[in-house]
């Protein structure tokens, strides 16, 4: 679906006799149109209830991955079915919406966070750079703008360059996500590719919209992308979490500590089989995190030897 056609159909609505139930379809379908017009709709599902769109995916994306991280946590990508929830009638609220976990989706199913990696931001926090915090600077992003968190689960905390020079539609009218409160992402400019001046984007990055009454925008500087949510969230504490892999024996794997002065070298591969491999040098020696598709459906074989664990080689099965 077009801009054009999504300002048809808003204006259809506007017009009059048009019922609740037809707002909803029309905002369902341009959810489903920004990911198949992306041409995500291979890896991604969309489905909608009565009042949400589902984007569903493994958060794995087909683009490079890892590249260019010196600042890493130890942690890797691993595939994560996850359903990402778009509310279906937005509703601009009163107060911005942070949390310590994704705010919304990108349409290749990936979520999206703040720019912060140092735990939920503080209403305070919005107004100022937490530069300490920023995972762009901190070397803590790959060149996608991506990368794996507590959940070894990959995700975007900034612009998603890789994913968008992917995209069968990229363009300044292209939508290349959504916030959880239903309204659109869209690229450093604005939809009819003019310059967003300076002061414009409020301390979401968002502003006003003609055809959905909000959108939300990337940009070079911080906050890179969605920093809060604008509109209302119902249940907004228990929107989904990608959950920590779990051992066979059902304890949760232990959280990886950043190596202080950062990583050198850091390569991650994967084979059509399934195997894949993080391995990166830090004060001379060779580390790495290794691991292939168990014999059990949704488990991982690991190896890894790693800064966190002081070198010592450590084997065992994770499942999600």
């Amino acid at each position: 679906m077009t801009r054009a056609a999504i300002v048809l159909a808003a204006a259809c609505v506007a017009g009059g006799g048009a019922t609740a139930a037809r707002a909803h379809d029309d905002h369902c379908a341009a959810v489903a149109h920004s990911v198949a017009d992306a041409g995500f709709d291979d890896s991604v599902t969309v489905t909608c209830s009565d009042s949400h769109a589902f984007i569903q995916s493994d958060t794995y994306p087909d683009h490079e991955l890892m590249t260019g991280i010196t600042g890493t946590n130890e942690q890797v990508p691993v595939p994560a079915n996850y359903a990402a929830p778009i509310i279906l009638a937005p509703v601009l609220g009163s107060a911005p919406l942070t949390r310590d976990a994704a705010l919304g989706v990108a349409v290749n199913g990936v979520p999206i966070y703040d720019y912060t990696g140092g735990g939920e931001m503080t209403q305070a926090d919005l107004s100022h750079h937490q530069a300490q915090h920023d995972t762009f600077q901190t070397g803590q992003l790959d060149v996608c703008g991506g990368h794996a968190g507590r959940g070894d689960d990959y995700h975007y905390h900034a612009s998603p360059v890789c994913m968008i020079a992917q995209m069968g539609n990229a363009g300044p009218d292209a939508i290349i996500g959504w916030g959880f409160d239903g309204f659109p992402i869209y690229g450093d400019t604005s939809p009819d590719g003019s310059v967003i001046a300076q002061g414009v984007l409020d301390v979401c990055n968002g502003q006003a919209d003609d055809t959905f009454g909000y959108r939300y925008h990337t940009s070079a500087d911080a906050p890179y992308i969605v920093q809060c949510l604008m509109g209302e969230v119902a249940d907004f504490d228990r929107l989904p979490r990608v959950s920590p892999l779990v051992s066979v024996d059902g304890a949760s794997a232990s959280p990886g500590r950043p190596p202080q002065g950062g990583v050198e070298e850091l390569v991650f591969s994967e084979s059509s089989d399934g195997r894949r491999s993080m391995d990166y040098r830090y004060e001379g020696g060779d580390y790495f995190i290794r691991y292939a598709p168990s014999e059990t459906e949704g488990c991982y074989d690991f190896e890894t030897q790693t800064v966190t664990n002081d070198g010592a080689l450590h084997a065992g099965e994770y499942c999600r």
